[in-house]
């Protein structure tokens, strides 16, 4: 078996890291939408989670694990809106001084909560300069530790946990499924799944216009893409990571896309039926099961799924013209 960056070890390791600062989210379900996959689909709602995501519990981890000196320097990262709360939020925990490049196309909501949580935001224009070169610019500058919001294994580690702590709760499951971005939930997810139900299927689901995860997991090299332009902002990345990419092609059954017009009409229906506010990129993975008759999307007929629902963090402000047109 291949050795990868991250194990269930790590896992677990990061579960107790957390506890009793990250919440234990819930697992909901859905007579509805059980119905439109023909399915038992369990979410996992880390929209519930502190900061309304999933990222937190990467973050805190990482950040909790740095050396007593990198914490007295700071750290830095980059983020188009939940890893730069999560990491805001983690360092206002820990006292440690957070500064964060986003870009300026970010949510007004994530930019806002950012800086409420205590981080300096550092903004930039995506359109002309590469959020990596400027964040390893201003580290080297500074002095900082950098927290990346993917490529990291205590990042990927914390994410895992989201995946043990759904299995621990409902059981073994035929199929689980994420959103995917730069890979880091996925790819803990992964590892989580393979470890505590070894027969599931493992599906990564990207927006349609940002399938570089897809051509990556089907070449086999990272793919840099421009960034997408994509209402599911929690996955405008460009680019896997070295790390995730090599456990994603280790573990990970296959890698689907979905369109954000799709992913506007499960966001209006969870809403509705569920009564919970989930974000366009936490739809990615229920739209593919909703959608099942498209081409190359989930059959889940007859399975148990779990779905692990990335968060909740809207700018409400667009979502009027997004129902308008579902």
């Amino acid at each position: 078996m291949q050795d990868l960056p991250v194990t269930f070890n790590d896992i677990q390791s990061a579960a107790e890291q957390i506890a009793g600062v990250a919440h234990r989210t819930p697992v909901m379900t859905s007579r509805t939408i059980n119905e439109m996959a023909g399915a038992e689909v369990f979410f996992k709602c880390e929209n519930f989670q502190r900061i309304g995501a999933f990222k937190f519990r990467g973050a805190y981890n990482a950040l909790s694990r740095l050396s007593d000196e990198d914490k007295d320097k700071g750290v830095l990262t980059f983020s188009s809106g939940n890893h730069a709360q999560a990491v805001a939020l983690s360092a206002n925990l820990l006292g440690i001084h957070a500064a964060i490049v986003m870009p300026r196309n970010a949510p007004p909501v994530k930019l806002a909560a950012t800086r409420g949580y205590g981080a300096e935001v550092i903004e930039f224009d995506p359109s002309e300069d590469s959020r990596e070169a400027l964040a390893r610019q201003l580290a080297e500058e500074r002095g900082l530790a950098v927290v990346p919001p993917f490529n990291h294994p205590h990042v990927i580690a914390g994410q895992g946990t989201a995946a043990k702590e759904l299995i621990d709760e409902v059981g073994e499951l035929d199929i689980i499924t994420t959103p995917c971005g730069g890979g880091g939930l996925l790819s803990g997810t992964s590892i989580s799944a393979k470890a505590l139900s070894p027969g599931c299927e493992i599906i990564g689901v990207e927006p349609e216009l940002g399938d570089d995860g897809l051509q990556a997991f089907q070449s086999g090299k990272l793919v840099k893409i421009d960034v997408p332009d994509t209402i599911a902002d929690g996955a405008r990345t460009n680019s896997l990571g070295e790390l995730t990419l090599q456990i994603v092609r280790a573990n990970v059954s296959r890698m689907i896309t979905m369109p954000d017009e799709a992913l506007i009409r499960t966001m209006r229906l969870v809403w509705e039926r569920m009564k919970i506010v989930v974000e366009p990129t936490a739809c990615l993975p229920i739209a593919a099961l909703l959608e099942a008759g498209r081409e190359g999307r989930i059959d889940a007929k007859g399975k148990r799924v779990g779905v692990i629902v990335s968060g909740g963090n809207v700018d409400l402000t667009k979502t009027g013209t997004w129902f308008s047109s579902s």
